[in-house]
């Protein structure tokens, strides 16, 4: 049986919940022909993706699929690349702030994600839910676990894919955001999970689709 290593961040920024490993959790313990690990990680610049590189140490996954909050966006992303760069708006759970700083020196300038994103994007939708590739993970802690795992997996484990997907706001973190503020339900959130992890699981090589950004 395959496995696919699935984290999902703690809540940070004040708020009470992270959409993040919430959906997570809600995830059935078998897709397809794949177990599915769960982990939580800290919203953390550098324990966050420690904890995770030793999951993929100790569990040896096929797949990893590293979960993150993007407050604001209205639909599932999954991210096309992650870079060596942290800027931190905000303090992260640990109170660390790196301002304009590598996350690892010396090592490249970026990495492209390993997963099929745009399958992912076409069979999400198919779902009628909302995605759409995304070509910024941001400078934050999600961006970090990015990189960091996509450098371990190009330096240490050759063998294993990855990559990240950013999610909304749950429904119930919108009352307190300006009006307006996209949200979805959590069991939402979850099934496009499932479906994406579908989408990796079926596609050795990512389909050609229209895609880009124009700014």
């Amino acid at each position: 049986m395959r496995k696919i290593l699935v984290t999902g961040f703690d809540p940070f920024g004040g708020e009470s919940i992270n959409p993040a490993y919430e959906a997570v959790k809600l995830l059935p313990k078998q897709i397809m022909d794949a177990e599915v690990i769960k982990l939580e990680v800290p919203t953390v610049f550098n324990s966050g993706p420690d904890k995770a590189i030793a999951a993929i140490r100790a569990t040896q996954p096929d797949f990893v699929l590293c979960i993150g909050q993007a407050g604001g966006r209205s639909q599932l992303t999954p991210e096309f690349v992650g870079i060596n760069y942290a800027q931190a708006r905000i303090p992260d759970n640990e109170g660390n702030q790196p301002r304009n700083e590598p996350l690892v020196p010396g090592a490249p300038t970026a990495y492209f994600t390993q997963l099929p994103v745009y399958a992912m994007v076409e069979k999400i939708k198919a779902k009628g839910l909302p995605a759409a590739v995304s070509y910024t993970a941001g400078t934050y802690v999600c961006n970090a676990m990015m990189y960091r795992v996509l450098h371990a997996l190009n330096t240490e484990f050759p063998q294993i894919r990855g990559g990240f997907m950013h999610v909304p706001y749950a429904t119930e973190q919108t009352v307190d955001q300006p009006a307006g503020t996209p949200g979805m339900n959590l069991q939402d959130i979850a099934s496009g999970i499932e479906t994406a992890i579908e989408a990796i699981l079926e596609n050795d090589a990512d389909i050609t689709a229209a895609g880009g950004a124009t700014h």
